[in-house]
């Protein structure tokens, strides 16, 4: 297993780990988190995926832990097109409840 490191602009260094990993040392990591907030250490940055994401479609799907292919699955419609939809800034109301639809 390798494990991938970045590097921010500050300096700081952040590790990715597997899925597996994170959800066998989330409780350590839950604790570690809390410590810090309550120390008001300026250093913990929550992730916020609406920094990030802007599309609805995109941000929908993820929210509901779905990938772009059981999306397309579900909508009946290829990968590619769902790609093609949340690369857009916007996206129809009509499509939106639609997706929306099909992942509640």
């Amino acid at each position: 297993m390798s494990i991938q490191t970045i590097k921010s602009a500050d300096g700081k260094d952040y590790v990715l780990v597997p899925a597996d990993v994170y959800r066998a040392l989330k409780h350590e990591i839950e604790g570690k988190i809390a410590e810090s907030v309550a120390a008001d250490d300026d250093e913990y940055v929550p992730f916020v995926i609406e920094d990030y994401i802007s599309n609805p479609v995109s941000l929908a799907r993820i929210h509901a832990g779905v990938t772009q292919k059981e999306l397309a699955r579900r909508l009946g419609v290829t990968q590619a097109y769902i790609s093609k939809v949340e690369a857009k800034e916007k996206v129809t109301a009509k499509l939106l409840e639609r997706v929306r639809s099909v992942l509640n």
